[in-house]
């Protein structure tokens, strides 16, 4: 759901720029306002700087349209953007409820594609997921759920993925060594010391290098 403009975020299903324009644009007609006027409304650095006859609203329209378009957003993050950009905390508020009854802010949707993208695209186990929707601004109930849905095969296959594209770069060290900094490695993404010791050390033997049993007990947060 998030724009190809920043590699680490979730890709845009295709046509959801349009999606987004659309529904903005139905919604306003709906509310009996000119589209094309309140879109077209460029927003300021600081709103309250167009003066007291200012419409806020159709300033904070623009700001959120320009958000969402390319690139979904939590409402929290959005929140973020409109108080920046001296949106009045009620002007805000009431926009993005608006947003919300229309579809076009939606935190349940916009967790479960976040997770679903992260997860195979970078290969994040749950615990690291968990962080980044939580710094989304995302309530953790609704995180939990979208969590939920992170197969445990699909999580341990994506961590022999990330080791693979790693062999290389501990092929001339010793075991222990390499035991180290793949299971490190896997634990900044989020795997569990032990889930993170087993699949390397499974990665390791299945490449030839032999680990020795002993090396169970490395600490995988030790650098």
């Amino acid at each position: 759901m998030s724009s190809a403009q920043r590699p680490s975020d979730p890709e845009l299903p295709r046509g959801r720029t349009g999606d987004v324009r659309l529904g903005v644009e139905t919604w306003l007609a709906a509310q009996g306002a000119d589209p094309d006027a309140a879109v077209g409304v460029p927003p300021p650095e600081d709103t309250a700087a167009l003066g007291p006859d200012a419409d806020q609203e159709a300033v904070a329209r623009k700001i959120l349209l320009d958000q969402l378009t390319g690139q979904a957003r939590s409402r929290s993050e959005l929140t973020d953007k409109l108080a920046a950009k001296g949106v009045p905390g009620e002007t805000a508020e009431r926009l993005l409820d608006r947003f919300e009854e229309v579809g076009l802010v939606d935190d349940e949707a916009f967790a479960r594609s976040w997770v679903q993208s992260r997860q195979s695209g970078k290969g994040l186990a749950r615990r690291a997921l968990a962080q980044e929707l939580r710094r989304k601004g995302i309530a953790d109930e609704v995180a939990r759920e979208a969590l939920d849905e992170v197969d445990a095969d699909d999580e341990v296959e994506a961590a022999r993925v990330l080791v693979r594209r790693k062999l290389r770069s501990v092929a001339g060290v010793d075991d222990a060594t390499a035991v180290r900094r793949l299971s490190g490695m896997l634990a900044r993404k989020g795997y569990p010391p032990g889930t993170a010791l087993r699949v390397v050390r499974e990665e390791l033997a299945a490449a030839g290098a032999g680990a020795d049993p002993a090396l169970d007990a490395v600490d995988p947060d030790l650098p």
